[in-house]
């Protein structure tokens, strides 16, 4: 079959489309994103913006229209933290669904943190052993760990890389100076604050191999040397906790309009770029992790994952 995914997260609408049944690996066929920054479009009042939320029916409209140009069988249509945590979230599922043909399903942090673990777990497969699995969004922090597919503990923080970016540091896209060094030692400790309750839950399930998803993690991989994406899906990539400090360590004092031009930095991102490392860096600090495995599978593929379990075999 071929099944569409359209995952409106705290910072891109991204429609992933794939050809797949039941027991196999699904090969993508089609994949487009918008740049909405959602997390970033939340009003001091906690409600998405008007901008916000025409930018999101638009979107949305678009993917729909796309994934039927494509002829998808079924098309999948989620939402994150950005509008989970939205005080009109009401409102802006209704005009979503009544203006663009699409019923939008919220997940919550937890089923976020099951999806992704689910994800990883199928990627390394049953070998891996005990997996802990480490994902920062836009909008939210997710930790899991287990031995099974679904994992003994699950938990969301809202520690995301765009809303620490709003909230906390407070630097716009252009900013042409880094944050003061006060602001990110504040920062630092507010990350571990909210951290403190999770390490030792996390520390009682315990694992044997550590994994990272998501576009922060890649991205400070990629700038501590792993390989870049021209090397394709398959390649190996690595972020250990010495490389992600030194990484860390210098972009703080990068001003975000310059983040950019580092080598694999994506545009839409360079400014969320720092409060994400600090995120990273914490999280592996406090877990005691010296190196995490990159996964190319997260969220979107755990939603493929569990849908095309549901299917009869073939």
């Amino acid at each position: 079959m071929r099944l569409g995914v359209l995952d409106v997260g705290s910072n891109t609408v991204h429609l992933l489309v794939v050809d797949a049944h039941h027991g196999a690996h699904p090969w993508p066929a089609h994949s487009e994103k918008v740049v909405l920054r959602l997390a970033e479009q939340i009003g001091p009042d906690g409600a998405l913006t008007e901008t916000g939320a025409d930018g999101l029916v638009k979107a949305v409209s678009m993917a729909k229209a796309a994934a039927a140009g494509l002829e998808a069988d079924d098309l999948i249509a989620f939402a994150t933290s950005a509008v989970r945590d939205a005080t009109n979230a009401p409102d802006v599922l209704a005009r979503v669904r009544d203006e663009a043909g699409v019923r939008l399903e919220v997940l919550s942090g937890a089923d976020e943190a099951r999806m992704t673990f689910l994800a990883v777990r199928r990627w390394f497969g049953w070998s891996a052993g005990r997996l802990l699995a480490l994902d920062i969004g836009g909008g939210s922090l997710e930790i899991a760990a287990g031995i099974d597919e679904d994992p003994d503990v699950a938990v969301s923080l809202p520690l995301g890389a765009g809303r620490l970016t709003r909230d906390r540091l407070r630097v716009a896209p252009d900013s042409a100076a880094p944050p003061p060094t006060e602001v990110v030692d504040e920062l630092r400790a507010y990350v571990d604050g909210l951290l403190d309750p999770v390490v030792e839950k996390m520390t009682e399930v315990g694992w044997e191999r550590p994994v990272a998803t998501s576009k922060t993690f890649r991205t400070l991989a990629r700038l501590a040397g792993a390989a870049p994406s021209s090397a394709g899906l398959w390649a190996s990539r690595r972020l250990t906790r010495a490389g992600l400090r030194q990484v860390l360590g210098f972009i703080r004092h990068i001003p975000p309009a310059q983040l950019v031009e580092l080598e694999g930095v994506s545009a839409a991102r360079a400014h969320q770029l720092l409060a994400g490392a600090v995120v990273a860096e914490a999280v592996m600090r406090r877990l005691d992790v010296d190196s995490v495995e990159i996964c190319p599978w997260a969220l979107r593929e755990g939603v493929i994952l569990r849908r095309l379990d549901q299917l009869e075999p073939v």
